[in-house]
This record gives structure tokens, C-alpha cells and sequence, in this order.
């Protein structure tokens, strides 16, 4: 994996977002968690960005701060060796697009320089 490849998220047969995740080997899992907390949580593009990420990399599980302390313990109780991150993961933006209001909601990420702009 590349960190140049974008994805696109479909919906009823057409595109509902633009986005891509930065970070080279964490590029996928970032594709992964953006997605996740978008679906899964709720959470609209900006959000979704924002979100502290989790990276695996080899035997260790990195986490960024902001992660939870009740996960980070129940990562532990399960076996994994956590540690906290001292640089943010990747960076990250994205655009979803409402085809019934007929607007682009775009979000970017504040690890990285950047931002959504709309006219």
C-alpha cells in the first residue's frame, strides 16, 4: 500500500464520499477506522478524522493520546502490549457527498496542514 491511494465509500449504486488516510503501512487501518467510526459510531467526516487512532505495529498496539483509559486496559487484559504514541498517526481528509440536499461535507485533519473549505 501507497499512501497516494485514495478510496471512495459507495451507497445505493453511487459515490457517497471521497477520502484518504495518510500514513504509509497505517494507511489501510486509517482507511479502516475512518470508515468504522463514521458507521459504527455515528460520527460525521470531521469527527471520524479527529478520532485518536490505534496502529498495530509487530507485537506492540500504539495507541494516540486521547485514546480511552478503560480501552487501553481492556487492550492489556486481552494481551496486547500498549503504548502510547509520541507523534499522531497519518493525517487524513475526506468529502461526503449529500445527493438529496445537494451539498459536500468535507473534513481535514489537524495532525497534518490542511483544511475544508467550501464556497
Amino acid at each position: 500500500m501507497h499512501t497516494i491511494i485514495p478510496a471512495l465509500a459507495m451507497r445505493d449504486g453511487r459515490c457517497a464520499m471521497s477520502f484518504g488516510v495518510m500514513g504509509a503501512d497505517y494507511q489501510p487501518m486509517g482507511h479502516m477506522q475512518l470508515v468504522t467510526n463514521m458507521v459504527d459510531y455515528g460520527m460525521d467526516v470531521q469527527q471520524a478524522i479527529d478520532a485518536p487512532r490505534v496502529f498495530f505495529l509487530g507485537e506492540t498496539t500504539e495507541v494516540e493520546r486521547g485514546v480511552s483509559p478503560a480501552t487501553i486496559d481492556g487492550l492489556k487484559a486481552r494481551g496486547h502490549n500498549v503504548v502510547l504514541r509520541p507523534l499522531p498517526h497519518g493525517g487524513g481528509q475526506g468529502i461526503v457527498i449529500d445527493w438529496q440536499k445537494g451539498t459536500l461535507i468535507g473534513g481535514s485533519d489537524p495532525r497534518k496542514d490542511g483544511c475544508a473549505i467550501g464556497y
